[in-house]
């Protein structure tokens, strides 16, 4: 007997906006979590304005926004010529209700969502579900899971594999995962340090070009996250030092002495699901596509993903659309990560990290010219934001 509701593996900020839009739309879900409990790493900290728009709508960006810190702004700088650009997000507030980026750890987006959704009858969560297998016929679809030692069998008319980089829902499906892995890895580093106080003009989100080691300030509440490029010949263990750490910090402020509060190191992936969409059983966030951080696309990417996969899904159940029209979900979707995410992630990177004198030189002419540029600022403003990429997928038919 096949349960009237919908699975969702994974109950980061992607499942769980996937899980309220569906309660809110009258259909029952189950959250299959592979760990314990809800994760506690930083990770994602960065919310675009439409993604606001949409949180707003689920009633948890209020909250978000009160734990979170607003940034209005964000600039680029170079090592050599200071600030090239700044633009100010209030320049498109015609086009969101959230003219700002709010800069807040994604795991205080999952309390909040966890929160609301607990006493909703619709919703139920299992903590230490592991997926394992999935098997799907015209009725539905029938997961393994394994749990305390266990395996066992859930059912639901639907699946939405939001179980990361390496869901074991893709890979049950058989999806390949297409894409590419940068040689380099990127460290980040949490510290409480002034940067405000050493550095002229800073704002809340700043990318610093430089040939020889780029870096990405932002400010969450109470502390800075760092980012830098780790060469390949750097071991992990010598990248994970408080040595090195200092040393990556002294290219910021020379000199300086820093408490490092955390360390992250992790290998970046441009990658794509061949398909988000296989019989009843859909991707969404990591486990369709991961991408490398500058811009922060990844997450907010996500979350798009399931506002837009659940609207359809809503549909179906009502029956106000054949399932068919479920497929547009991965025309839009995956077109618009290929054309917009995938593309706009990895020119920020070679932008910061451009070694020719001519190439440094037409991204500080590029960006500055947009900046003079009132009309070619909020086009800029809107792309960067991800409001562009949501109208294109409207447009996708």
């Amino acid at each position: 007997m096949i349960e009237d509701r919908v699975l969702i593996a994974g109950a980061g900020p992607v499942g769980l906006v996937a899980a309220a839009q569906l309660v809110k739309q009258g259909i029952a879900v189950t959250v299959l979590e592979a760990g314990n409990e809800l994760g506690s790493e930083s990770r994602a900290s960065t919310f675009h304005p439409p993604t606001l728009d949409m949180l707003h709508e689920l009633g948890v960006a209020d909250d978000l926004i009160a734990e979170g810190l607003k940034a209005p702004k964000l600039q680029y700088r170079s090592k050599k010529d200071g600030v090239i650009a700044q633009f100010d997000f209030g320049e498109i507030a015609d086009k969101t209700g959230h003219p700002y980026r709010v800069q807040s750890e994604q795991f205080k987006l999952t309390r909040l969502l966890l929160a609301k959704l607990r006493d909703e009858s619709l919703f139920r969560i299992e903590f230490g579900a592991r997926v394992e297998d999935v098997q799907q016929d015209d009725d539905g679809v029938r997961v393994s899971v394994r749990g305390n030692d266990a395996q066992s069998v859930r059912t639901g008319k639907w699946l939405i594999g939001a179980d990361g980089a390496r869901s074991e829902v893709r890979r049950a499906l058989g999806v390949e995962f297409e894409g590419f892995t940068w040689p380099e890895r990127f460290l980040v580093l949490s510290t409480p340090f002034d940067f405000d106080a050493a550095i002229p003009d800073l704002v809340s989100v700043n990318y610093v070009a430089d040939p020889d080691c780029w870096q990405f300030l932002l400010r969450i509440p109470g502390m800075w996250r760092v980012m830098f490029p780790v060469p390949q010949e750097v071991s992990d263990e010598a990248a994970t030092s408080p040595e090195f750490g200092q040393a990556m910090l002294s290219r910021v402020v020379a000199g300086g002495r820093f408490h490092i509060a955390h360390t992250t190191l992790y290998r970046v992936h441009q990658r794509v699901a061949k398909q988000f969409r296989v019989g009843r059983s859909f991707l969404v966030g990591d486990a369709a596509h991961i991408n490398n951080p500058l811009g922060g696309m990844g997450m907010n990417g996500g979350i798009h993903d399931s506002v837009n996969l659940t609207a359809r899904l809503a549909d179906v159940h009502h029956g106000m659309a054949h399932d068919s029209d479920l497929d547009r979900y991965d025309l839009q979707r995956r077109l618009v990560t290929l054309e917009s995410v995938q593309t706009q992630t990895i020119q920020n990177k070679r932008d910061l990290e451009a070694k020719d004198e001519a190439d440094q030189a037409a991204f500080r002419e590029r960006l500055r010219g947009i900046a003079a540029d009132p009309e070619a600022r909020k086009t800029y403003l809107q792309r960067v934001s991800m409001i562009t990429s949501l109208k294109r997928a409207g447009e996708l038919g």
